[in-house]
């Protein structure tokens, strides 16, 4: 019988990656589903009075916001997921790069790519729109400062799994990961 031989750290940070990306979107993807099955849209249902669970549903990109065609939109989000796919593979094979960084763009990753399943997918799934013309199921609702009439003034947008993976990961970026982000990508 051969030897068991260790991972290196560039299979280590692969399997990391694949780890990370596969199990967020599972996690993702399983809440959609759920909520988009279980829930009649604009339907909510209060948790605590600072969260609640909600099934809306998002044309656009972050917050509603509509700039480009619904296409458009998709085929950008491909791109960017194709060209960070890229990128960390760069990063995974450069051990100089903080295998914490490699994670936070996993999860930028897994992110985007929750996302696009919902667009690429949902509208032909759900009947509602041919492919690549579906919407993002958004469900987290944190109506946490409101004023004196009640009404919320402080955390007002519906998001998903998805984008707290790369809003979260995002932040993290800003706080401990700025050198990386300096880092060149390829050498000279």
């Amino acid at each position: 019988m051969g030897e068991i031989r260790p991972l290196s750290s560039r299979q280590s940070r692969l399997w990391l990656v694949i780890g990370i990306i596969t199990g967020a979107l599972v996690i993702d993807q399983a809440i959609k589903l759920y909520i988009a099955t279980h829930f009649a849209l604009g339907e909510s249902h209060e948790i605590f009075s600072w969260f609640w669970i909600c099934f809306v549903e998002n044309n656009g990109m972050a917050f509603g916001i509509e700039w480009f065609s619904k296409l458009a939109l998709t085929l950008f989000r491909l791109l960017a997921v194709g060209l960070l796919g890229w990128y960390i593979h760069v990063l995974i094979c450069k051990p100089e790069v903080k295998t914490g960084y490699i994670a936070t763009i996993a999860f930028i990753i897994a992110g985007a790519a929750g996302n696009i399943i919902d667009c690429v997918f949902y509208g032909k799934l759900f009947g509602y729109a041919n492919w690549f013309y579906g919407k993002v199921v958004d469900m987290f609702y944190f109506p946490l400062i409101r004023n004196s009439a009640g009404e919320v003034i402080f955390f007002r947008p519906v998001f998903n799994f998805a984008d707290s993976c790369i809003t979260c990961s995002v932040i993290v970026i800003l706080l401990f990961y700025l050198k990386e982000i300096d880092r060149p990508v390829i050498k000279e």
